[in-house]
C-alpha cells in the first residue's frame, strides 16, 4: 500500500496521538484489519501514516483500552472481534457512524426501546421540581426551534429533553448512559428529522411524557417515549438521509467526513 501520510490524518484534535488513533480506528471498522489479523509491523505502519514510532504507540495503546486491539509479544498487534470492542466509547461510536452507519441506527433503536420506557416510569416515580423543569425548559427549546425556519438547534434541544429524562429517574448509571451514547443519539435524530413533518409530529409525544411525569404516571410515562421511539424508527425508514444498504459514508480524501469530525477541544 501507498504512504498515505500526512495529508490523510485528521487534524481536527489536540494531540498527534489522537489523530492516529483515529486513523486506526476508521481502518479498524471500516474492514481494512479483519479480525485476528495483525497490523503491519511497527515501523512500516508508522512510515505510512507518517509518524514517528512513539506516536504510533500511544495510539494503539488508546485503541487496546478500547478493546479493539490486543498486543502480544510474540504475535505482535492483532484486531480483536468487535464483540469485545467498547461501543459506547465516543471514538467508536463516531467510527461505527462512518463505518456502517445503518447497524448504528439500529442498535440505538434497539438500545432506546430497551432502556428509555424504563427510565421514564423511574422519573415519573421520582422527578424533583429540579428534574420537571429541565424537562419543560428542553421541551420549550424544541418548540421554538421547530418554530423557526431553518429549525435550528431542533435536534440539540431534542437530545437535551431526553438525557434530562434519563437524569430525572435518580439513577446515575443511566445519567451517564446518556451522556455515552449522545453521538448515536444526535446521528438517529440527524436522520429522523430529515423526513417531512417529522419533526411538528414529534413534539405531542414529548408533552405526552412531560405531563406523565408530572402526574406521577409512570406507565403512562412508558407508554409516550416508546410511541415517540416507534415513531422516529419509521420516519427513519422514511427519510432521506437514511443510509443505504451498506449504509458506510465515502471517507474524504483528507480525512473522516466533515460531519464526523469531533468539536474543536475547548479550553
Amino acid at each position: 500500500m501507498a504512504s498515505r501520510g500526512w495529508a490523510e490524518i485528521d487534524t481536527n484534535f489536540p494531540t498527534m496521538q489522537q489523530r492516529v488513533a483515529d486513523e486506526l480506528g476508521r481502518r479498524i471498522v471500516a474492514g481494512e484489519w479483519q479480525p485476528g489479523a495483525p497490523l503491519p509491523v511497527e515501523d512500516a505502519l508508522a512510515s505510512e501514516i507518517g509518524v514517528s514510532r512513539g506516536v504510533l504507540r500511544e495510539a494503539v495503546k488508546s485503541l487496546v483500552a478500547k478493546g479493539m486491539l490486543r498486543v502480544r509479544p510474540r504475535t505482535g498487534t492483532r484486531v480483536l472481534p468487535p464483540d469485545h470492542w467498547n461501543h459506547l466509547d465516543p471514538d467508536v461510536l463516531r467510527w461505527k457512524q462512518a463505518g456502517d452507519a445503518a447497524a448504528l441506527l439500529r442498535d440505538t433503536g434497539e438500545l432506546r426501546r430497551v432502556v428509555e420506557p424504563e427510565a421514564a416510569r423511574l422519573a415519573a416515580e421520582r422527578a424533583g421540581p429540579d428534574d420537571v423543569r429541565a424537562l419543560h425548559d428542553a421541551l420549550a427549546a424544541m418548540e421554538s426551534a421547530a418554530a423557526s425556519p431553518a429549525r435550528g438547534g431542533y435536534v440539540e434541544a431534542d437530545i437535551a429533553f431526553h438525557r434530562a429524562l434519563l437524569d430525572a429517574g435518580g439513577n446515575r448509571l443511566l445519567g451517564s448512559l446518556g451522556r455515552a451514547v449522545e453521538i448515536a443519539l444526535r446521528h438517529s435524530f440527524d436522520i429522523s428529522t430529515q423526513t417531512p413533518g417529522a419533526v411538528e409530529a414529534s413534539l405531542p409525544g414529548h408533552r405526552a411524557v412531560v405531563r406523565a411525569v408530572e402526574a406521577r404516571d409512570p406507565d403512562a410515562a412508558a407508554a409516550a417515549v416508546l410511541g415517540i421511539i416507534e415513531a422516529a424508527q419509521q420516519e427513519i425508514a422514511r427519510s432521506p438521509g437514511k443510509p443505504g444498504e451498506t449504509g458506510r459514508r465515502r471517507l474524504t480524501t483528507n480525512g473522516p467526513h466533515p460531519a464526523d469530525r469531533p468539536p474543536p477541544a475547548t479550553t
